[in-house]
């Protein structure tokens, strides 16, 4: 008996850590759960460190609380002393001073590191409902604190357009918003052209002067929310695993068009819709 224990915390040794660093949503679709379920999914143990607690359902956010930045910063201290973190994401940052003291946790857990663990930052700037979510101050403090220590930064086309402060319309534009996004902020950029018009939801990877196209069919019919918190998450998980960036994004591609296309459903008491991801692979 004693020897199978043993055979299975090898085992459990073996499987990589990932570490989200985001706010916590009361449906489970989107948030650190929907990042959960995708470390879950792709043989990833994760870990978190909650920024702040988001009462939603899909399609409407009512009430978002952030916790504070010292108990954001001590979450991934404490993490980060005592377990090998192969890689991190981070989603919904809330404020200026949450940003803030990411950036500084994670620049003296690099200082720490024998090499520099990877990070995903999705930039969680509106919901998928459209309301807001992060303060405008706070895009400043990404741009400044943050984003620098990136490796790969994964807006969708509304974030784009906050960053940049253009519109994005078709594919053209979104080639001349991706390379100016790389050019500015000095990281791979993923950008995500799932809310263009079309049959294909078309993603571009910038990196190192360099493009290259993930695409996959539109999931019609189906309204829900947290598929960039799965997309950063997979990607996360697929680095954590040692994959190149190119074949983690390939592969969370995957994954997300799945968890759509096999969403659940329920109805409300309302009789309105109630779709969310199925995270599997």
């Amino acid at each position: 008996m004693g020897k199978q224990n043993d055979r299975r915390s090898e085992s459990a040794a073996r499987v990589p850590v990932a570490l989200t660093i985001a706010g916590s949503d009361s449906s489970a679709g989107a948030g650190i759960q929907a990042d959960l379920k995708t470390f879950s999914a792709l043989g990833v143990y994760g870990l978190t460190a909650v920024t702040c607690i988001v009462a939603e359902i899909p399609g409407k956010v009512s009430r978002i609380e952030a916790v504070s930045a010292r108990i954001v910063r001590e979450q991934i201290e404490v993490l980060a002393k005592n377990f090998k973190i192969a890689a991190i994401k981070t989603g919904l940052l809330c404020s200026a001073d949450i940003i803030s003291a990411v950036a500084k946790t994670i620049r003296g857990i690099d200082k720490l590191s024998v090499s520099r663990i990877p990070l995903v930052i999705d930039p969680v700037i509106v919901a998928t409902s459209g309301d807001p979510l992060l303060e405008p101050v706070a895009l400043k403090a990404y741009e400044k604190e943050l984003f620098p220590l990136a490796g790969l930064i994964t807006p969708n086309l509304d974030e784009a357009e906050q960053l940049l402060g253009t519109k994005i319309k078709d594919r053209q534009s979104m080639d001349r918003a991706g390379k100016e996004l790389e050019r500015k902020l000095g990281t791979a950029i993923l950008l995500k052209g799932g809310h263009l018009a079309g049959d294909y939801a078309v993603d571009l990877l910038f990196a190192d002067g360099k493009v290259t196209e993930f695409s996959a069919p539109f999931v019609h019919g189906v309204t829900t929310h947290g598929t960039g918190c799965t997309y950063s998450a997979a990607i996360t998980a697929g680095l954590a695993r040692g994959l190149s960036l190119e074949e983690a994004i390939k592969r969370a591609k995957k994954l997300v068009t799945k968890s759509i296309a096999r969403h659940f459903r329920w109805t409300s008491r309302f009789g309105k819709n109630l779709d969310a991801l199925r995270h599997s692979i």
